[in-house]
Protein backbone atom coordinates (compact mmCIF):
# COMPACT_ATOMS: atom_id res chain seq x y z
CA UNK A 1 0.00 0.00 0.00
CA UNK A 2 1.02 3.70 -0.52
CA UNK A 3 1.61 5.66 2.64
CA UNK A 4 2.00 9.74 2.82
CA UNK A 5 3.81 10.85 5.94
CA UNK A 6 4.03 15.14 6.23
CA UNK A 7 6.36 15.61 9.57
CA UNK A 8 7.47 19.41 10.21
CA UNK A 9 10.42 19.47 12.63
CA UNK A 10 13.75 16.49 13.54
CA UNK A 11 11.92 14.84 15.97
CA UNK A 12 8.59 14.14 13.68
CA UNK A 13 11.49 13.06 10.93
CA UNK A 14 12.85 10.60 13.71
CA UNK A 15 9.07 9.02 14.69
CA UNK A 16 7.87 8.87 11.32
CA UNK A 17 11.43 6.99 10.03
CA UNK A 18 10.47 4.75 13.08
CA UNK A 19 6.69 4.19 11.91
CA UNK A 20 8.13 4.04 8.22
CA UNK A 21 10.30 0.66 9.38
CA UNK A 22 7.53 -0.69 11.16
CA UNK A 23 5.01 -0.69 8.08
CA UNK A 24 7.61 -2.31 6.16
CA UNK A 25 7.45 -4.81 8.44
CA UNK A 26 3.45 -4.93 8.76
CA UNK A 27 3.21 -4.49 5.00
CA UNK A 28 6.12 -5.76 2.42
CA UNK A 29 4.68 -3.61 -1.01
CA UNK A 30 4.78 -0.47 1.69
CA UNK A 31 5.66 2.82 -0.51
CA UNK A 32 6.23 6.40 0.99
CA UNK A 33 5.87 9.66 -0.13
CA UNK A 34 6.24 12.47 2.45
CA UNK A 35 7.11 15.91 3.39
CA UNK A 36 9.96 14.80 5.83
CA UNK A 37 13.34 14.83 7.02
CA UNK A 38 17.00 12.78 6.10
CA UNK A 39 15.85 10.01 8.63
CA UNK A 40 12.54 9.10 6.29
CA UNK A 41 14.52 9.36 3.47
CA UNK A 42 17.19 6.34 4.51
CA UNK A 43 14.19 4.51 4.87
CA UNK A 44 12.91 5.09 1.46
CA UNK A 45 10.51 6.56 -0.75
CA UNK A 46 10.16 10.30 -1.91
CA UNK A 47 10.92 13.24 -0.39
CA UNK A 48 8.79 15.72 -1.97
CA UNK A 49 10.03 18.53 0.41
CA UNK A 50 12.47 19.02 3.02
CA UNK A 51 10.64 19.60 6.80
CA UNK A 52 13.30 22.22 7.59
CA UNK A 53 12.21 24.64 4.12
CA UNK A 54 8.70 24.49 5.78
CA UNK A 55 8.90 24.89 9.51
CA UNK A 56 8.32 28.18 10.70
CA UNK A 57 8.25 28.80 14.09
CA UNK A 58 6.98 31.90 16.31
CA UNK A 59 4.58 34.59 15.59
CA UNK A 60 7.02 37.08 13.49
CA UNK A 61 9.19 34.01 11.53
CA UNK A 62 4.72 32.65 10.56
CA UNK A 63 3.74 36.31 9.53
CA UNK A 64 7.14 36.89 7.04
CA UNK A 65 6.51 33.59 5.71
CA UNK A 66 3.32 33.64 4.83
CA UNK A 67 3.18 33.38 1.01
CA UNK A 68 5.92 30.16 1.78
CA UNK A 69 3.77 28.72 3.80
CA UNK A 70 0.59 29.02 1.78
CA UNK A 71 2.73 27.90 -1.31
CA UNK A 72 4.04 24.86 0.59
CA UNK A 73 0.40 23.43 1.82
CA UNK A 74 -1.05 24.14 -1.59
CA UNK A 75 1.69 22.27 -3.30
CA UNK A 76 1.39 19.59 -0.78
CA UNK A 77 -2.67 19.04 -1.34
CA UNK A 78 -1.96 18.82 -5.18
CA UNK A 79 0.56 16.08 -4.34
CA UNK A 80 -1.42 13.91 -2.82
CA UNK A 81 -4.38 14.14 -4.77
CA UNK A 82 -1.88 13.37 -7.74
CA UNK A 83 -0.16 10.15 -5.93
CA UNK A 84 -3.86 8.91 -4.06
CA UNK A 85 -2.25 7.52 -1.33
CA UNK A 86 -4.35 4.61 0.24
CA UNK A 87 -3.57 6.38 3.78
CA UNK A 88 -2.27 9.92 4.83
CA UNK A 89 -0.50 10.20 7.95
CA UNK A 90 0.20 13.35 9.72
CA UNK A 91 2.39 13.17 12.65
CA UNK A 92 2.75 16.32 15.11
CA UNK A 93 2.66 19.87 13.00
CA UNK A 94 -1.05 20.99 13.54
CA UNK A 95 -0.87 24.47 12.26
CA UNK A 96 0.08 22.75 8.78
CA UNK A 97 -1.67 19.07 9.27
CA UNK A 98 -5.25 20.43 10.16
CA UNK A 99 -5.28 22.49 7.40
CA UNK A 100 -3.69 19.93 5.06
CA UNK A 101 -6.56 16.95 6.48
CA UNK A 102 -9.65 19.14 6.47
CA UNK A 103 -8.82 19.46 2.80
CA UNK A 104 -8.14 15.69 1.99
CA UNK A 105 -11.03 14.97 4.21
CA UNK A 106 -13.12 17.10 2.58
CA UNK A 107 -12.15 16.44 -1.37
CA UNK A 108 -11.23 12.75 -1.46
CA UNK A 109 -11.91 9.62 0.23
CA UNK A 110 -8.20 9.17 1.41
CA UNK A 111 -8.02 7.83 5.27
CA UNK A 112 -6.34 10.27 7.29
CA UNK A 113 -4.83 8.94 10.00
CA UNK A 114 -2.78 11.60 13.36
CA UNK A 115 0.33 9.99 14.40
CA UNK A 116 0.96 11.73 17.38
CA UNK A 117 -2.02 13.52 18.79
CA UNK A 118 -2.00 17.75 18.84
CA UNK A 119 -1.57 19.11 22.12
CA UNK A 120 -4.96 20.83 22.45
CA UNK A 121 -5.35 19.91 25.82
CA UNK A 122 -2.22 22.17 26.52
CA UNK A 123 -4.29 24.95 24.38
CA UNK A 124 -6.19 25.46 21.33
CA UNK A 125 -8.75 23.19 22.68
CA UNK A 126 -11.19 24.53 19.66
CA UNK A 127 -9.07 22.41 17.51
CA UNK A 128 -11.11 19.33 18.87
CA UNK A 129 -14.26 19.98 16.24
CA UNK A 130 -11.76 19.94 13.06
CA UNK A 131 -9.47 16.60 15.03
CA UNK A 132 -13.30 14.98 14.73
CA UNK A 133 -14.60 15.46 11.46
CA UNK A 134 -11.17 15.73 9.51
CA UNK A 135 -8.95 12.47 11.01
CA UNK A 136 -10.60 9.15 10.93
CA UNK A 137 -8.04 7.90 13.14
CA UNK A 138 -5.88 8.81 16.04
CA UNK A 139 -2.48 7.33 17.25
CA UNK A 140 -1.53 8.77 20.71
CA UNK A 141 1.74 8.36 22.80
CA UNK A 142 0.51 9.80 25.93
CA UNK A 143 -1.68 7.50 28.21
CA UNK A 144 -3.95 10.35 29.55
CA UNK A 145 -4.45 11.91 26.29
CA UNK A 146 -7.20 8.32 26.17
CA UNK A 147 -8.94 9.99 28.61
CA UNK A 148 -9.16 13.73 27.73
CA UNK A 149 -10.16 12.99 23.99
CA UNK A 150 -13.03 10.70 25.61
CA UNK A 151 -14.84 13.24 27.09
CA UNK A 152 -14.81 15.16 23.76
CA UNK A 153 -16.57 11.40 22.66
CA UNK A 154 -13.99 11.01 20.15
CA UNK A 155 -11.88 7.82 20.80
CA UNK A 156 -8.16 7.21 20.01
CA UNK A 157 -5.65 4.52 19.83
CA UNK A 158 -2.67 4.78 22.41
CA UNK A 159 0.04 2.82 20.94
CA UNK A 160 2.58 3.51 23.57
CA UNK A 161 5.25 6.02 23.73
CA UNK A 162 8.21 5.96 20.65
CA UNK A 163 10.45 7.78 23.65
CA UNK A 164 10.52 4.67 25.34
CA UNK A 165 11.33 3.07 22.25
CA UNK A 166 14.34 4.97 21.31
CA UNK A 167 15.81 5.44 24.61
CA UNK A 168 15.31 1.50 25.04
CA UNK A 169 17.44 0.61 21.79
CA UNK A 170 20.23 3.25 22.66
CA UNK A 171 20.99 1.39 25.76
CA UNK A 172 20.23 -2.34 24.54
CA UNK A 173 23.44 -1.01 22.12
CA UNK A 174 25.06 1.14 23.84
CA UNK A 175 26.87 0.33 26.70
CA UNK A 176 28.15 3.22 29.56
CA UNK A 177 31.91 3.54 29.20
CA UNK A 178 32.39 6.52 31.02
CA UNK A 179 35.81 7.40 30.75
CA UNK A 180 36.10 6.80 26.90
CA UNK A 181 32.90 9.30 26.57
CA UNK A 182 35.01 11.79 28.99
CA UNK A 183 38.15 11.10 26.97
CA UNK A 184 36.56 11.78 23.74
CA UNK A 185 34.64 14.69 24.54
CA UNK A 186 37.56 16.03 26.39
CA UNK A 187 35.29 16.18 30.06
CA UNK A 188 37.74 15.36 33.08
CA UNK A 189 36.83 14.02 35.75
CA UNK A 190 33.78 16.06 37.43
CA UNK A 191 30.29 14.50 37.66
CA UNK A 192 28.30 15.94 34.95
CA UNK A 193 25.61 18.06 34.82
CA UNK A 194 23.80 18.49 31.16
CA UNK A 195 22.61 21.42 29.84
CA UNK A 196 19.74 20.75 27.37
CA UNK A 197 18.27 24.16 26.77
CA UNK A 198 16.22 23.65 23.63
CA UNK A 199 16.51 23.17 19.83
CA UNK A 200 15.60 26.41 18.68
CA UNK A 201 17.87 29.79 18.73
CA UNK A 202 15.62 31.87 20.74
CA UNK A 203 15.19 29.10 23.74
CA UNK A 204 18.90 28.58 23.79
CA UNK A 205 19.66 32.49 24.14
CA UNK A 206 16.63 32.39 26.39
CA UNK A 207 17.49 29.11 28.66
CA UNK A 208 21.63 28.80 28.47
CA UNK A 209 22.75 31.83 30.44
CA UNK A 210 21.06 31.31 33.28
CA UNK A 211 21.67 27.66 33.62
CA UNK A 212 25.49 28.38 33.25
CA UNK A 213 25.14 31.14 35.92
CA UNK A 214 23.45 28.61 38.28
CA UNK A 215 26.10 26.01 37.49
CA UNK A 216 29.28 27.83 37.77
CA UNK A 217 27.82 28.05 41.81
CA UNK A 218 28.70 23.90 42.08
CA UNK A 219 32.39 24.53 40.88
CA UNK A 220 32.79 20.61 41.80
CA UNK A 221 30.57 19.48 38.48
CA UNK A 222 31.01 19.91 35.26
CA UNK A 223 28.29 21.52 32.56
CA UNK A 224 28.06 19.91 29.81
CA UNK A 225 25.76 21.40 27.10
CA UNK A 226 23.59 19.26 24.36
CA UNK A 227 24.04 20.89 21.17
CA UNK A 228 20.80 21.18 19.01
CA UNK A 229 20.70 19.77 15.42
CA UNK A 230 20.26 22.32 13.05
CA UNK A 231 21.74 24.88 15.10
CA UNK A 232 25.07 26.67 13.89
CA UNK A 233 27.79 26.11 16.50
CA UNK A 234 28.99 29.87 16.59
CA UNK A 235 25.74 30.61 18.16
CA UNK A 236 27.62 28.56 21.31
CA UNK A 237 30.67 29.92 21.19
CA UNK A 238 30.16 32.54 23.72
CA UNK A 239 29.29 29.84 26.48
CA UNK A 240 31.87 28.07 25.64
CA UNK A 241 33.87 30.53 27.53
CA UNK A 242 31.81 30.63 30.53
CA UNK A 243 33.33 26.90 31.33
CA UNK A 244 31.09 24.63 29.67
CA UNK A 245 31.86 21.90 27.19
CA UNK A 246 29.62 20.52 24.09
CA UNK A 247 28.67 17.84 22.88
CA UNK A 248 26.71 17.82 19.36
CA UNK A 249 24.54 14.89 17.66
CA UNK A 250 25.09 12.93 21.21
CA UNK A 251 22.25 13.41 23.78
CA UNK A 252 21.51 10.20 24.36
CA UNK A 253 24.91 9.37 25.28
CA UNK A 254 25.20 12.47 27.38
CA UNK A 255 22.39 11.90 29.34
CA UNK A 256 23.67 8.27 29.86
CA UNK A 257 26.65 10.14 31.55
CA UNK A 258 25.18 12.76 33.57
CA UNK A 259 24.52 13.15 37.43
CA UNK A 260 21.96 15.74 36.68
CA UNK A 261 20.67 17.79 34.00
CA UNK A 262 18.59 21.29 33.43
CA UNK A 263 16.52 21.36 30.87
CA UNK A 264 14.17 22.94 29.21
CA UNK A 265 10.06 21.77 28.67
CA UNK A 266 9.85 19.49 25.59
CA UNK A 267 10.50 15.84 24.82
CA UNK A 268 13.99 16.21 25.92
CA UNK A 269 12.13 16.13 29.78
CA UNK A 270 10.25 13.09 29.28
CA UNK A 271 13.86 11.50 27.14
CA UNK A 272 16.06 12.70 30.70
CA UNK A 273 13.67 10.63 32.88
CA UNK A 274 13.89 7.78 31.08
CA UNK A 275 17.48 7.83 31.51
CA UNK A 276 16.41 8.26 35.20
CA UNK A 277 18.62 11.62 35.52
CA UNK A 278 17.21 13.94 38.16
CA UNK A 279 16.57 16.98 36.48
CA UNK A 280 15.33 20.67 36.84
CA UNK A 281 13.18 22.19 34.34
CA UNK A 282 13.67 25.28 33.18
CA UNK A 283 12.05 27.49 30.56
CA UNK A 284 12.65 31.40 30.50
CA UNK A 285 10.14 33.44 28.66
CA UNK A 286 9.74 37.32 27.47
CA UNK A 287 7.54 39.33 29.95
CA UNK A 288 8.11 36.49 32.29
CA UNK A 289 6.07 38.55 35.49
CA UNK A 290 3.00 39.06 32.79
CA UNK A 291 3.20 35.22 31.29
CA UNK A 292 3.24 33.79 35.09
CA UNK A 293 -0.05 36.24 35.77
CA UNK A 294 -1.98 35.35 32.59
CA UNK A 295 -1.06 31.35 32.11
CA UNK A 296 -4.51 30.20 33.29
CA UNK A 297 -5.86 32.30 30.92
CA UNK A 298 -4.07 30.21 28.01
CA UNK A 299 -2.85 27.13 29.46
CA UNK A 300 -5.50 24.29 30.44
CA UNK A 301 -2.94 21.93 32.26
CA UNK A 302 -1.51 21.93 35.63
CA UNK A 303 2.21 21.24 34.51
CA UNK A 304 4.52 21.85 31.58
CA UNK A 305 7.03 18.92 31.38
CA UNK A 306 5.87 15.81 29.94
CA UNK A 307 6.93 13.78 33.22
CA UNK A 308 4.75 15.73 35.57
CA UNK A 309 1.26 15.28 32.98
CA UNK A 310 2.37 11.64 32.48
CA UNK A 311 2.27 10.79 36.07
CA UNK A 312 -0.35 13.43 36.51
CA UNK A 313 1.78 14.92 39.70
CA UNK A 314 5.13 17.13 40.24
CA UNK A 315 7.48 14.69 40.08
CA UNK A 316 10.30 17.26 38.73
CA UNK A 317 10.58 20.82 39.77
CA UNK A 318 9.73 23.48 36.22
CA UNK A 319 10.28 26.79 37.22
CA UNK A 320 8.96 28.56 34.21
CA UNK A 321 8.64 32.49 33.54
CA UNK A 322 8.78 34.62 36.98
CA UNK A 323 10.08 31.37 38.49
CA UNK A 324 13.11 31.09 36.61
CA UNK A 325 15.48 32.87 38.42
CA UNK A 326 19.80 32.14 39.09
CA UNK A 327 18.43 32.06 42.39
CA UNK A 328 15.98 29.25 42.18
CA UNK A 329 17.74 26.95 39.53
CA UNK A 330 20.73 27.27 42.33
CA UNK A 331 18.64 26.17 45.13
CA UNK A 332 16.83 23.17 43.27
CA UNK A 333 19.74 22.00 41.57
CA UNK A 334 21.54 21.54 44.82
CA UNK A 335 18.87 19.45 46.37
CA UNK A 336 19.39 17.21 43.18
CA UNK A 337 23.40 16.57 43.18
CA UNK A 338 24.16 14.86 46.42
CA UNK A 339 23.42 10.94 45.36
CA UNK A 340 21.71 9.89 48.27
CA UNK A 341 19.70 12.94 49.04
CA UNK A 342 15.77 12.67 49.49
CA UNK A 343 15.05 14.87 46.96
CA UNK A 344 17.23 12.86 44.20
CA UNK A 345 15.77 9.54 45.20
CA UNK A 346 11.90 10.75 45.90
CA UNK A 347 12.54 11.88 41.83
CA UNK A 348 14.06 8.52 40.81
CA UNK A 349 11.23 7.01 42.11
CA UNK A 350 8.64 9.29 40.63
CA UNK A 351 10.81 8.37 37.32
CA UNK A 352 9.75 4.60 37.50
CA UNK A 353 5.92 5.18 38.35
CA UNK A 354 5.73 7.41 35.02
CA UNK A 355 7.72 4.57 33.05
CA UNK A 356 5.21 1.66 33.83
CA UNK A 357 2.36 4.28 33.47
CA UNK A 358 4.16 4.71 29.63
CA UNK A 359 4.11 1.04 29.17
CA UNK A 360 6.92 -1.18 27.30
CA UNK A 361 8.55 -0.28 24.20
CA UNK A 362 6.76 -0.76 20.54
CA UNK A 363 4.97 2.01 19.88
CA UNK A 364 5.97 2.50 16.15
CA UNK A 365 5.01 -1.30 15.34
CA UNK A 366 1.59 -1.09 17.48
CA UNK A 367 1.00 1.78 15.08
CA UNK A 368 1.80 0.22 11.78
CA UNK A 369 0.02 -2.68 12.71
CA UNK A 370 -3.17 -0.86 13.42
CA UNK A 371 -2.74 1.03 10.46
CA UNK A 372 -2.47 -1.69 8.29
CA UNK A 373 -5.42 -3.60 10.16
CA UNK A 374 -7.56 -0.76 9.36
CA UNK A 375 -6.79 -0.21 5.85
CA UNK A 376 -6.90 -3.86 5.01
CA UNK A 377 -10.46 -3.81 7.19
CA UNK A 378 -11.60 -1.13 4.85
CA UNK A 379 -10.89 -2.75 1.48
Amino acid sequence: MKYYLIVGEASGDLHASNLMKALKAADKEADFRFFGGDLMSQVGGTCVKHYRDCAFMGVIPVLMNLRTIFANMAMCKKDIKEWQPDALILVDYPGFNLSIARDIHKTTSIPVYYYIAPKIWASREGRIKNIKRDVDAMFSILPFEVGYFKKHNYEINYIGNPCVDAVDAYLRVNKRDDSAFRAANGLGDKPIVALLAGSRKHEIKDNLPQMLEAIAKYPDYRPVIAGAPGIDKELYAPYLQQGAAIVFGDTYRLLQHAHAALVTSGTATLETALFRVPQVVCYSTPAAWLVSKLKHLFLKVKYISLVNLIADREVVRELVAADMTVENITRELGKLLPPDSSERQMMLSGYDHMIDILGAPGASQHAAEKMVQLLTQKK
